[in-house]
């Protein structure tokens, strides 16, 4: 399949991003550095408004308040809650406050909120000593002496406060400090408001952000059950573990001799994750994260578990109070609101590992007790958890783009060195989705972790941290100031370093990994100083050089260029550097690379090195240098390279603006005297060079006189002018585009220089003449492209205007018949076009031309009657745009792309089941069915009449050639003009129409289906030199450009030509181009480059070219004067003609065809009527038999039946087989009105497969279909 690669889909332009990358770093980020604890017990003394239950609960902060000494109760359950506290931040700064009075409430809130600036504080309040908080909005406290209780509005404790801050509520009905606390901040920020607008320079006082967590709702009482503790609410934030395991015994349904109080020995520390405790804690934050992030929105997750380490704790820890305390008939609160998670389905994970746990609590006490050896066995949980995740990423959960819920789970278990490996490989799958899945992970906060690993030695993590770290910064680019803080991108360096080996996992070999640290290395200095800075004080440019030239991975070699433009861009330091170690010579070496993406990634690093401030000579001669190795890629094959030439061609230009300047002036006068004068056909055209000088300026050799030099003689800027101009008219929309917008800006600069005066009438002159000649002035010019012509003539330009297709000329210089750019000429005199391949040569003499040559037009070709299809997201320019340079460059845009796509699992089209799989063995399967009902036809194709005719199609212009697809039911007709018709030849319907693009004046020579396996796509050749392909080519709305070049550029000028000839290899993805040259090429689809130039040995025109379908080595080529060459294309160019034939009269060969399948047999038709057959191993012809005494105009062979057929000049079709027997004779259809039986047949075609045959007539609109009848052909 070619011509199917990303970059055709859109031509070097990057996608739009499907939604905008979320901020997912804390901005704000708030820390909660001090916190109150306010306890308020007086212990032996009830308060009147709660009824204590004998026996109740007694327990607070896991201490019994009754058990001596009770006078120092309280101090120990203060202590005892701050050490709760300090497990989940150490960092905070606690106070206790005991049973405090209504003066010291004020006093220590006011010193919080001083202390603590603009962080958050904590207020911790427990009311289980007081009256319950009352409807109006107060709390309870005490006076100095214990004899009252005295209430605290919850408005003035707002007022000593202020914002931002978390409230923690332990006290029955804590729902009605929740619905006052709004109303009491609501009137705050309105006094607040208020005193703003009586005094301007009055501070506010931020009454918000604040969190609350309340024990329960209005008219609910905290649970008296003995078995809990009194504090429950308070346990649950800040012990859950400790309380989770209680909860867990007290709800288990089985009987067990399980008690609250023996799980309390269960062993080890809360840190250490290989003890029960710690492995159970781990557990538990990787379980309620997971609830959080499934079941909040994803900016209250962020805001809630990923700020604050304080907050993320109490959050987590609420979850559980959620769960546990509506058993006892409490509902906790919190603002903002949660849902509720009590019934989440992962609660009962979180029991199974519990129960796994305390399962082994016997042994764990007989080996306390007895000595007992055994071993803690870790639960299995996250091991099926990662392979839920695993489960989750090849099923189709992963491909709609649904949120996995294990996610948090894998950020915990990186931080387990037994499962991290495994965790980092499912990340990194998972990262592989896309940006969404990279989204995600930033916003679960995965990113501290990767970015701790880069400290990591550890072999067997490399690759896939080099895979995530690929993915991260291909969505995110703000990630390339983390990498230099702790030099985390010395991890990639390292691994960069030449002969570095480690162990590789997963699919992914070690050039790929290379590629993947060379874009990271990238990214981290697109746009930024300081990783420019680092990455210059390493050998990074040293290696990149190393990879650019020597391995075989394409994508390791573009990104080495890649990122050394990134090195190089607007920082002189790093091409200071670059000259150094002669970064673009050795860069220059790629210009021949086989990969049209490292050869485009190359110019741009040569765009990127253009510009150092000092402009010395040293750096003026380089800089020239790279110009002149850069106007070999002006003939690229691939559309991206050449795009990427003339981003590179503008800033050459704004470098050196006013030698452009002299170029283009000159190209001016040059361009007059062209007009003027015209060159004599002397044969010494091109000894002229570059330039283009009158007779009397030339010495007699043909060279141009030194006195008659330009400033610009000769010289890499006007060679690059010339090269513009050319690009200006490239048959490529956005290559074309690039290039008129630079020769715009030229001009518009050459119209406000001094010369501005003698450049106005030197345009003002070629506007003139150019019109002289386009309205027919035959003396300046043997032949003109004019507006309706029959005859394609790959004649010269008559004009600037017309070879630079230039958006300003016309405007500026007042010309109203400007044509726009796609009815533009190609350029081929003056300019580079005549180089010393373009000596001037005899062609076979008139008597010999074909005769149409000298034939009167019967009606003249019609151009851009259709829509001309464009490569997907061009825009037009706007006339009225004023041009600028340089030209942006999307390739780094476009390649960075390659990273957010999926790399790890087959593409959608590629994977079994999917639409496009079925599609594709549906196709497979029709045509082994179309190949299986075709083969028994070759006996009825020889032995039986072609005169069944079976549709007549009104194409609606002249059919000039045409070509059936193999398998689908389509005919592609290409009119005398620049019209494809696709027709379903079986239904007669036209299924599009659309414009070639060709100039007015040429026209399509041939047109080719490829990829005809599968999707096919539609490569048609003009008389103008270029290749176009087609995808969609059967759809008028949906087909688009893939690709076009000129394939060939150094077509000469001739009366008698064949125009442009060409062969398309399926089997190597090879197009063979030939015609008006002196050369066959050989341009490559896969590399979008000529591989070969081989002479055509001959001084006629290519008339005619075949090949061996089968292996692709053997070609041949017939030529003007009849002879025909056999090449082999394995030898070298100079020695790849083996073989020649020239037998008969100098006639010129009308058609030469190598079978597919048959005997394979190669025949060649000759325009006398004389039809031959060869073998390439004789010296002589097998066969030869005279099918027609009348001129033969077109033959056409079947591709696997032993039957040929002619058209002749006298209106007639003749079938033969090939032992030279007539089966049939036609006379196709033609309308009443242009009836002529002697108009000439101009075009026939077989079915590759099917007993079907196509032929027009000249002068005629119709295309006539014949099939194989039924009709016994009689004894020959």
């Amino acid at each position: 399949m070619y011509f199917t690669e990303k970059r055709h889909e859109r031509a070097g332009k990057p996608k739009l991003l499907p939604f905008e990358v979320e901020d997912w770093r804390m901005r704000d980020r708030l820390k909660t550095v001090s916190a109150a604890l306010a306890v308020c017990l007086n212990i032996g003394v009830d308060p009147p408004d709660q009824l204590r239950t004998t026996p109740g609960a007694k327990l607070e902060a896991w201490h019994d308040p009754s058990l001596p000494p009770v006078s120092k109760a309280l101090e120990t359950i203060g202590k005892c809650l701050q050490a709760q506290y300090e497990t989940l931040a150490i960092r905070t700064r606690y106070k206790q406050y005991l049973d405090p009075s209504v003066e010291e409430t004020k006093k220590f809130c006011m010193s919080l909120r001083r202390n603590a600036k603009d962080e958050r504080v904590l207020f911790h309040y427990n009311g289980h000593g007081v009256p319950k908080p009352t409807a109006s909005g107060e709390i309870w406290v005490f006076n100095k002496t214990y004899t009252q209780y005295i209430p605290v509005s919850i408005y003035d404790l707002q007022q000593w406060l202020q914002a931002p801050a978390i409230f923690v509520w332990d006290c029955s009905e804590a729902g009605n400090i929740l619905n006052n606390f709004h109303r009491f901040a609501d009137k705050h920020e309105q006094e607040e408001e208020e005193a703003a607008l009586k005094d301007p320079a009055y501070e506010k006082v931020n009454y918000r952000p604040y969190i609350h967590l309340a024990a329960c709702g209005v008219k609910e009482n905290l649970p008296t059950n003995p078995l809990l503790p009194a504090d429950l609410f308070t346990s649950c934030l800040t012990t859950p573990i400790e309380m989770a395991l209680w909860f867990f015994v007290l709800q288990n349904p089985l009987k067990t001799q399980l008690t609250p109080e023996r799980i309390k020995k269960l062993g080890g520390r809360l840190q250490e994750r290989r003890t029960p405790l710690g492995e159970l804690n781990w557990i538990f934050t990787a379980v309620t994260d997971t609830i959080a992030w499934t079941t909040l929105p994803r900016h209250l997750f962020r805001k809630f578990y990923r700020q604050d380490l304080m907050v993320a704790a109490l959050f987590r820890n609420f979850l559980l109070a959620q769960r546990v305390m509506p058993v006892y008939k409490c509902h906790p609160l919190s603002y903002p609101e949660l849902p509720d998670t009590r019934r989440h389905p992962l609660w009962r994970s979180w029991d199974l590992a519990v129960d796994r746990v305390l399962s082994q609590l016997p042994m764990l006490e007989k080996k306390e007790a007895e000595g007992l050896e055994y071993e803690y066995v870790n639960t299995s949980f996250f091991t099926e958890q990662l392979t839920a995740f695993e489960i989750y990423l090849v099923r189709g959960d992963a491909l709609s783009q649904k949120p996995p819920d294990q996610l948090p789970v894998v950020l915990q278990v990186l931080l387990s060195q037994q499962h991290r490996l495994r965790a980092l490989i499912l990340l990194g799958r998972f990262l592989d989705l896309g940006p969404w899945a990279v989204q995600l992970a930033l916003n679960i906060g995965i990113f501290p972790y990767v970015l701790k690993l880069l400290q990591s030695t550890a072999h067997e993590l490399k690759p896939v941290m080099v895979f995530i770290w690929a993915r991260i910064l291909a969505v995110d680019i703000s990630c390339q100031q983390d990498l230099i803080k702790d030099s985390g991108y010395n991890y990639f360096v390292t691994i960069m370093k030449p002969q570095d080996s480690f162990p590789v996992v997963g699919i992914l070999v070690l050039d790929e990994h290379k590629a993947m640290c060379t874009f990271i290395l990238a990214m981290m200095c697109k746009n930024f100083k300081p990783g420019q800075s680092v990455c210059n004080s390493t050998e990074i440019m040293t290696y990149c050089l190393r990879y650019a030239i020597e391995p075989e991975s394409n994508l390791l070699r573009q990104w080495s260029c890649l990122c050394i433009s990134q090195l190089w861009q607007d920082y002189p330091e790093g091409k200071w550097r670059g000259i150094r170690e002669n970064a673009h010579l050795k860069l220059s070496f790629l210009i021949r690379d086989q990969c049209p993406e490292v050869r485009a990634a190359m110019v741009h690093a040569m765009t990127t090195f253009l510009g150092i401030p000092d402009l010395t000579d040293e750096v003026s001669r380089i800089e020239e240098g790279i110009a002149w190795t850069m106007l070999e890629l002006a003939t690229d094959g691939s559309p991206i390279v050449r795009k990427e030439l003339l981003v590179f061609f503008s800033h050459l230009v704004l470098r050196y603006e006013n030698k452009f300047l002299v170029a283009a002036y000159e190209q001016l006068l040059e361009e007059k005297e062209y007009l003027s004068i015209p060159p004599p056909q002397d044969g010494l055209d091109h000894k002229m060079g570059l330039h283009y000088a009158r007779e009397e300026n030339r010495e007699r050799d043909g060279t141009i006189k030194p006195d008659a030099y330009g400033v610009a003689h000769n010289s890499v800027f006007a060679a690059c002018w010339k090269h513009i101009n050319i690009l200006s008219v490239d048959p490529h929309p956005e290559v074309q585009r690039s290039a008129t917008i630079i020769v715009d800006y030229v001009h518009h600069a050459l119209l406000r220089s001094p010369v501005s005066a003698q450049a106005r009438n030197l345009m003002d002159e070629i506007l003139r003449r150019a019109r002289k000649v386009s309205r027919g002035d035959m003396s300046q010019r043997s032949s003109v492209f004019g507006t309706h012509t029959a005859v394609a003539q790959p004649m010269p330009s008559p004009s600037l205007l017309k070879r630079t297709a230039s958006y300003l000329f016309g405007p500026l210089m007042g010309n109203t018949e400007y044509n726009p750019p796609n009815t533009s000429t190609p350029p081929a005199s003056p300019g580079l076009q005549r180089t010393a391949s373009q000596r001037i040569r005899k062609g076979p003499s008139l008597d010999a031309a074909p005769p149409e040559e000298n034939e009167q037009i019967i009606s003249p070709a019609n151009y851009h009657v259709a829509n001309e299809p464009s490569c997907v997201g061009y825009k037009e320019r706007s006339p009225t745009e004023l041009p600028s340079l340089p030209l942006p460059s999307t390739l780094l845009d476009w390649s960075s792309e390659y990273y957010r796509e999926p790399q790890m699992r087959p593409q959608e089209a590629e994977q079994p089941g999917s639409f496009e799989d079925n599609a594709r063995l549906w196709r497979r399967s029709r045509n082994d069915a179309v190949l299986l009902e075709t083969q028994p036809q070759k006996t009825h194709a020889r032995t039986h009449k072609w005169n069944k005719q079976i549709a007549v199609i009104n194409n609606g212009s002249q059919p000039a050639t045409m070509i059936f697809h193999q398998f689908e039911d389509f005919v592609a007709v290409a009119d005398d003009g620049n019209t494809v018709n696709i027709w379903d030849w079986k239904q007669g319907g036209r299924k599009s129409r659309f414009s070639n693009g060709n100039p007015e004046g040429s026209r399509i020579s041939d047109i080719k289906f490829i990829n005809e396996d599968d999707q096919a796509l539609l490569m048609t050749g003009s008389s103008d030199g270029v290749l176009r392909i087609y995808r969609n080519y059967n759809s008028d709305e949906n087909v688009e450009l893939a690709s076009s070049w000129r394939a060939l550029t150094h077509m000469v000028p001739s009366k008698v030509n064949s125009n442009m000839i060409f062969e398309w290899q399926q089997v190597n993805g090879q197009a063979l181009v030939a015609g008006d040259e002196r050369l066959i090429r050989i341009w490559n689809a896969g590399h979008e480059m000529c591989t070969h130039e081989i002479p055509a040995r001959s001084g006629s025109c290519v008339t005619a070219l075949t090949s061996d379908q089968m292996t692709g080595n053997i070609f041949v080529a017939g030529f003007g004067d009849g002879a025909i060459r056999v090449f082999d294309s394995r030898i070298k160019p100079q020695d790849a003609m083996v073989r020649k034939w020239k037998e008969g009269n100098r006639q010129w060969i009308r058609s030469l065809h190598m079978q597919r399948g048959g005997q394979r047999e190669l025949l060649s038709a000759s325009r006398d009527g004389v039809v031959r057959l060869w073998d390439i191993r004789m010296e002589r012809s097998l066969k030869a038999f005279l099918t027609t005494k009348d001129v033969l105009r077109t033959a056409s062979t079947h591709e696997h039946l032993p039957v040929f057929a002619v058209g002749t000049s006298a209106h007639l079709v003749k079938i033969f087989d090939l032992d030279g027997h007539e089966l049939s004779r036609l006379q196709p259809y033609s309308s009443f009105l242009q009836g002529r039986k002697s108009t000439p047949i101009v075009s026939t075609a077989f079915h590759p497969h099917q007993m079907v045959l196509g032929c027009a007539a000249r002068g005629d609109r119709h295309l006539n279909v014949f099939t194989c009848g039924s009709e016994k052909v009689g004894p020959f």
